[in-house]
């Protein structure tokens, strides 16, 4: 793994406390949900290219052979620069269609995912169920004790580990990273109320720790990062929260993983069909564009981190409708569109709207994509 320069993340740490900071038995709106919105299983893409692992190999494909609009390029690629980009990856069909770093920021250079960062711990959480250590369906009280929130003894009862992957706890989220009992007050019965709030989040990857014989960062290096090649490591930048920080083109890998649904290179890190659609598919009745901490487009409506409103429109408009995304603060991205065979990867300064997830900038960027792509 590729050397981190403590100073740098300490003064990062100072100025982002941000990071997973987007402030960061059977449920019965589960079932609601899947009668309404019925998962279609994508079958597993057979066409694509993986890296090696430990390597800088990577096959491209350039945007003429691909038949794109090269004529758009270079305003995308303006427009990157004026947001204070860092770095910016298009996978097409797992090949690099686009690979560019503005200023001093280059391919080796590492960079913070925050909230994009929970996909992460999504996915490892399906690891650890299929490999029986967890259920969803578990009371979160089972790992981390009776009180671990300072909710009545019955109310904290009511939280599992599926409330925790998607915004249900009940929970005061405008504590936001604080993860003490203190903090995590009783607002709503779990499962009753969506609202985005990192300090449950956070509490999956002590789950997973007690869950198993290691702990979280150990379990999901051994089971996830090293099999498919990511470099990167995991940071608090306040002492709460836990943040992964990576190269631009491990973010990709990833992307690409869950492309693959679970294959890489024909080795299955996640063999859950159900999990897998139920990560990226409407997960509660009460916020349509999310799943196990990933945001999904093309859904009827949405709610957005610290608003407890419905806004009747799916999430990106210009951008095709089963793309599902990793949002984090500052305008991380993460993207991943099936239909296309893409993987699209953003990482930089905030955009202009200083969002916890998704943001006006989501739409513009598609907006310019499209003409790109299309």
């Amino acid at each position: 793994m590729k050397s981190i320069n403590i100073l740098f993340f300490v003064i990062l740490g100072i100025s982002l406390t941000a990071c997973s900071t987007d402030t960061d038995t059977d449920n019965p709106i589960a079932n609601t949900t899947e009668e309404e919105n019925p998962t279609e299983t994508i079958p597993e893409v057979e066409t694509l290219y993986f890296p090696p692992l430990n390597s800088d190999e990577w096959e491209t494909i350039s945007p003429e052979e691909l038949a794109w609009n090269t004529n758009a390029e270079p305003a995308l690629l303006d427009y990157l620069n004026e947001k204070d980009t860092k770095a910016f990856l298009i996978l097409k069909d797992g090949k690099i269609a686009m690979e560019h770093y503005f200023g001093d920021f280059n391919q080796d250079d590492f960079w913070y995912w925050a909230s994009a960062g929970k996909t992460l711990t999504a996915y490892t959480t399906g690891i650890a169920q299929a490999e029986g250590l967890l259920t969803l369906s578990d009371k979160t009280s089972d790992y981390l004790g009776e009180g671990w929130t300072s909710a009545p003894t019955e109310k904290e009862a009511l939280i599992t580990i599926w409330n925790q992957l998607t915004m249900t706890a009940g929970l005061d989220d405008t504590q936001g990273d604080c993860n003490t009992p203190d903090c995590l007050t009783y607002v709503a019965d779990a499962g009753t109320r969506w609202g985005y709030h990192n300090a449950p989040y956070t509490l999956i990857q002590e789950v997973i720790t007690q869950a198993g014989t290691r702990p979280f960062e150990e379990y999901f290096s051994t089971k996830l990062k090293d099999k498919i090649g990511m470099d990167g490591s995991w940071l608090s930048t306040n002492g709460l929260n836990n943040v992964y920080w990576s190269t631009a083109r491990s973010m990709a890998r990833f992307g690409l993983l869950n492309l693959n649904r679970g294959v890489w290179n024909g080795e299955t890190m996640l063999d859950d069909d159900t999990y897998l659609d139920a990560m990226t598919n409407t997960s509660q009745a009460l916020n349509k564009s999310y799943g196990y901490l990933w945001w999904l487009n093309g859904k009827e409506s949405s709610m957005l981190p610290t608003l407890q409103l419905v806004i009747n429109e799916e999430l990106i408009p210009a951008a095709p409708q089963d793309l599902y995304a990793g949002l984090g603060k500052n305008d991380q991205k993460l993207y991943v569109v099936p239909s296309q065979n893409l993987i699209v990867v953003r990482m930089g300064n905030d955009t202009g709207d200083a969002a916890l997830g998704p943001s006006s900038f989501d739409n513009q960027l598609w907006e310019a994509l499209s003409t790109l792509i299309n």
